[in-house]
């Protein structure tokens, strides 16, 4: 391709992308404003979900960890070897299977084993723990170099992935809004979180597809790693704006965003070098990570993580933050990930997807209306990300199939999804009803990525690929 084409398309990326930006801010707008007259017709009060529960004993605790950890691993294993799927969302089923919609409708009396009531609260706070660290290491797995590599074409098409289904979600926010909302959260708050849910990419899972497929140093690959990078970055920042104008009022509002600025200034600027100093000293040192190494690692984790919910956002994003800034390779990446990652993976995740699981009950769509509700998330989550995803690609030079194959992996949500919309229940931004069909809407679109992937690209694309992983990427 000669340097006049490539300019070509690189302006004509720009341009689109910048038209794309004002449109669809100017969308948001006006749905915004058709929004704000809804309130009127708002119950007055509203009934967020609270975790409640006695004194726990360790050994409900103890058991609780032990059955979940057990019932994750086996069902995830089994969703790998049977069907195909990265391991991650049988744990994700697991999880949901231990709670009311299954286990509690089938035996009241097994999930009181499983899931003690009185152990509850105390399962709740070793997941959130769990998805303090995971985020860490979301961050600390998001490679730098992708986001170097045509960074114009990256943007454009990780940035269309997001705000197609966001103008979906917030659109369908028009809807929802009456049915699934009261006086206490304001439409732009459920819209933007709406958009949000809608707009969020797992990362890890779509890493883990192509793993599995052996394509991840491919051209497709490597474009869909970096478009899923800042696909995240972007979604996260969002999300902690998100939280931190629905927890101040109007007037602290503007010092949070102001305060999150300062904060992300503050590490990009001060904190990033020194880490990259220390992580060269390491890298110096022989023999494996001292203790001391490991415990300022994990201390500054804790310190940003309780920045950000010291400002008003959430310690989710200062976790991911200090991932993100810290070097991708070397030996003080590598010996992190070897004291955390399986600690966190095996024991405390599954913590969290069992925590999710009891707040789900499919049984509250009871209604036609409920279930045609949830069909259309589907659908627009769908339509969105696949849309957005691939028009996008298509503007940038990539040709249909690997375009539509681009799409549908970045449609996958799985974990990441769940930590949105756990949040938002917990927040009290989302009903209960809202909260199980956003979670099928995960499932569904997390489940069909890789089927959807093999089927877009057919086995010889994989078998070539996997022979030239070097090769560019054609139409």
């Amino acid at each position: 391709m000669t340097s006049a084409v490539t300019s070509a398309l690189r302006l004509r990326t720009l341009l689109a992308y910048g038209g794309m930006v004002f449109a669809a801010l100017g969308i948001y707008l006006l749905i915004r404003a058709q929004g704000a007259e809804l309130v009127a017709s708002l119950p007055p009060e509203s009934t967020p979900a609270r975790s409640t529960g006695g004194e726990s004993s360790l050994a409900h605790v103890l058991l609780s960890l032990a059955l979940i950890t057990l019932a994750t691993r086996v069902v995830g294993s089994a969703f790998r070897r049977f069907l195909g799927q990265p391991p991650v969302m049988g744990e994700i089923v697991a999880g949901l299977l231990l709670g009311p919609s299954f286990l509690g409708a089938l035996s009241p009396a097994a999930q009181a084993i499983v899931l003690p009531a009185d152990a509850a609260p105390v399962i709740g706070m070793i997941s959130k723990i769990g998805v303090v660290l995971f985020l860490f290491l979301v961050g600390l797995d998001l490679d730098p170099r992708l986001l170097r590599r045509q960074p114009h074409a990256t943007v454009a098409i990780s940035h269309a992935s997001i705000l197609a289904p966001f103008l979906l979600g917030a659109g369908l926010a028009l809807w929802l809004y009456p049915l699934h909302a009261t006086r206490d959260v304001d439409f732009t708050t459920f819209s933007m979180f709406l958009g949000v849910a809608l707009s969020v990419t797992a990362f890890p899972v779509l890493a883990r597809i192509l793993s599995d497929r052996g394509v991840q140093g491919t051209a497709l690959g490597t474009t869909a790693l970096a478009c899923a990078a800042v696909d995240d970055v972007t979604a996260w920042t969002l999300l902690a704006l998100l939280v931190g104008l629905a927890k101040a009022d109007v007037e602290q509002a503007g010092r949070t965003v102001l305060y999150l600025a300062l904060y992300v200034a503050a590490m990009v600027w001060l904190v990033r070098p020194l880490v990259l100093r220390f992580a060269a000293r390491v890298e110096e040192t022989r023999g494996p990570a001292s203790r001391t190494t490991l415990t300022l690692v994990f201390v500054a984790l804790l310190f940003s993580a309780v920045a950000t919910e010291a400002i008003g956002v959430h310690a989710l994003f200062g976790a991911f933050l200090l991932g993100a800034l810290m070097p991708h390779e070397g030996r003080l990446a590598r010996e992190v990930r070897e004291q955390l990652e399986s600690f966190v993976v095996v024991l405390l995740l599954p913590s969290f997807f069992a925590f999710t699981g009891m707040r789900m009950e499919i049984g509250l769509l009871d209604s036609a209306r409920e279930w045609l509700v949830c069909a259309l998330i589907i659908v627009l989550a769908t339509l969105g990300k696949l849309g957005g995803t691939t028009a996008a690609a298509r503007l940038t030079g990539l040709g249909w199939r690997p375009a539509l194959a681009l799409g549908f992996l970045m449609n996958t949500r799985g974990l990441m999804q769940l930590i949105v919309l756990d949040l938002g229940l917990e927040m009290g931004l989302i009903t209960r009803e809202l909260f199980a069909m956003m979670i099928l809407m995960a499932l569904a679109t997390t489940f069909l990525a890789a089927p959807a992937l093999d089927l877009v690209l057919g086995k010889r694309w994989f078998e070539s690929e996997r022979a030239a992983p070097a090769r560019r990427l054609e139409p």
